[in-house]
């Protein structure tokens, strides 16, 4: 091991972070009829062990609160609180746990982790690009990340649908989800 690695092991040990919640979202958007509907979450809450000298030792750690779902349609999120979809009484949250992290770039990293929906866990892989880490103005020490992965929400137990007079279905069956995140040192 080299000086520079060595130092950089002593001074950049393992930090954990937690989500801000004020300056983090949580987002999603699938097809419906012929347009995209698109929601957040709106609870959340979660954390990153982040090694500095070795980000891809990191982990990390998130819970969404089903019933925080929020598309600006009262009836369309009760509608997705229901048992038609996250059964959110029964299934209270959505979680995602690491396994390992790859990195793919400079600043990208493939996020292996279980992801549960419903009561259904998945392995998956998420794509992540760390922004940068910063200082806010009253000396905070902050992580910056984003993460965007395509799910299919079938594989999770979110199976209702209605056929159309056209043929074809309500709801897509593939959900894109975004993550923004901003965490702060514990």
């Amino acid at each position: 091991m080299t000086t520079a690695v060595a130092t950089a092991v002593k001074t950049s040990p393992t930090q954990t972070f937690s989500i801000d919640l004020a300056h983090s979202d949580a987002a999603f958007q699938v097809r419906h009829l012929l347009s995209k509907v698109r929601g957040r979450f709106t609870d959340f809450s979660g954390t990153v062990a982040f090694d500095a000298a070795q980000p891809e030792k990191s982990t990390v750690q998130l819970t969404i609160q089903a019933a925080s779902v929020d598309t600006g349609v009262a009836q369309r999120d009760e509608h997705l609180r229901s048992d038609d979809f996250f059964a959110a009484r029964t299934f209270p949250t959505l979680t995602f746990e690491s396994s390992s992290m790859t990195r793919t770039g400079e600043d990208t990293f493939d996020v292996l982790g279980t992801l549960s929906i419903r009561g259904v866990s998945r392995s998956v892989v998420i794509p992540v690009t760390m922004l940068g880490r910063a200082k806010d103005p009253w000396g905070n020490d902050k992580l910056f990340f984003e993460a965007e992965v395509t799910l299919n929400r079938k594989d999770y137990g979110l199976t209702w649908n209605a056929v159309l007079e056209t043929g074809g279905f309500m709801v897509g069956d593939e959900v894109k989800v975004s993550l923004n995140v901003q965490a702060s040192a514990a």
